[in-house]
């Protein structure tokens, strides 16, 4: 184990998902993060506390979610990248300031590590109960991007990754781990700094005088302003027009709030993530994401024994929804078998991109354990009967 010139660590280690996440926001250039102490995410900021004063940085314990959510927010418009990590009522606290961060057009990384619920529920054990949160937890109209790993080294690739594309569409990008991937210790290989690719802020070319704080760009994200360096900046909430200033107009409010979406949307297809395996020829796809995609692996391979023709498709980026290969799949299979650690929120969105072409057959869990295989093995062999 060793340390490149600017601390990040490199080489082969046996780490757990936090502590994975916690050296993939290092290598992607986080320098801040502010944090309340809530199980199963502490561990990513416990080890970013102890590392980041080897690389020139701070963490800040504050006294609550609200606060370190928003107290990111500043570091970023100080200049920093930043980043939380919560999980379960910490991250229903949060859901204010990402919406804030979401107008703000600010762009930072939460970590939710999830765990069951509702309410305090199941506080060392796991869910993936948050899915649907993630994306409609904040009021209003705005897109968000989130990832779900399903190993500590996907932890580490992930957590770059969601820096990568905050930075590219300032938009926040959540990283869906839960209490398993979390809590599990596997190899995790961190390659030289110079191997890894990491997106830099994109900051306005402009003078003061020529630069508007919120106008788009030609792919629809503005650029940054370099603060405190002469630029006029007004960063609200409030519907704003392009120089961030309120406006209250219908029609700032139209133009704005599509644009929030659409540079998500038409840039799904560079942001959408999935692995797939035998998808071609399958009667039965297997859809999955998380903890639940590896216990699935072992269900498809039983079915497979069996001589089902079952494919796999694994939900990488969950949001933007992979919906266009999900449509594509629902043409030509019987069924999509759906196993997840909640009683039903991804299925919802598999159904509507299926749209009637292919049966979908969901395979909850409440959380607090994974599945079963055998559980997820009936269902495909429920599917290819009926």
């Amino acid at each position: 184990m060793h340390a490149d010139p600017a601390g990040v660590l490199t080489g082969s280690h046996f780490l757990d998902g936090d502590h994975a996440c916690c050296e993939g926001a290092l290598a992607a250039g986080a320098r801040f993060s502010s944090g309340y102490p809530i199980t199963p995410s502490t561990e990513v900021v416990e080890r970013f506390a102890s590392r980041v004063p080897t690389v020139g940085g701070v963490f800040i314990q504050m006294e609550d979610e609200l606060a370190a959510s928003i107290a990111l927010q500043g570091a970023v418009w100080g200049g920093a990248k930043a980043f939380t990590v919560t999980s379960g009522p910490g991250f229903s606290l949060m859901m204010e300031h990402i919406g804030y961060a979401a107008m703000t057009e600010t762009p930072c990384v939460f970590v939710d590590v999830q765990r069951g619920g509702p309410s305090t529920g199941l506080p060392t054990l796991p869910a993936q109960a948050d899915m649907m949160q993630a994306r409609w937890g904040s009021h209003g109209d705005y897109s968000i991007i989130a990832l779900c790993p399903n190993s500590p080294q996907e932890c580490f690739d992930l957590t770059i990754t969601a820096f990568n594309f905050a930075e590219k569409y300032r938009c926040p990008v959540f990283v869906m781990l839960d209490e398993v991937v979390g809590h599990m210790t596997e190899k995790v290989v961190i390659p030289p700094a110079e191997q890894i690719e990491i997106e830099p802020r994109r900051y306005t070319k402009l003078p003061p005088e020529e630069f508007l704080a919120f106008k788009p760009s030609d792919d629809l994200v503005p650029d940054m302003p370099h603060v405190g360096e002469g630029y006029n900046v007004h960063v609200t909430g409030l519907t704003h027009d392009d120089r961030g200033y309120p406006d209250m107009r219908p029609a700032v409010q139209d133009k704005l709030v599509k644009r929030l979406l659409e540079k998500i949307s038409k840039n799904a297809d560079k942001i959408t993530l999935f692995e797939q395996d035998q998808i071609e020829g399958a009667d039965v796809v297997v859809v999955s994401y998380g903890i639940t995609s590896r216990v699935a692996q072992r269900a498809i391979d039983m079915a497979r024994a069996k001589g089902v023709k079952v494919g796999k498709f694994r939900l990488i980026t969950a949001w933007p929804f992979p919906e266009k290969q999900i449509a594509a799949i629902a043409e030509n299979v019987k069924a999509l078998v759906v196993p997840e650690l909640n009683l039903g929120q991804m299925v919802r969105e598999v159904e509507r991109a299926a749209a009637g072409k292919a049966k979908v057959k969901l395979v909850p869990h409440a959380g607090g354990s994974v599945h079963k295989p055998e559980d997820i093995l009936n269902a495909i062999l429920e599917v290819t009967r009926g």
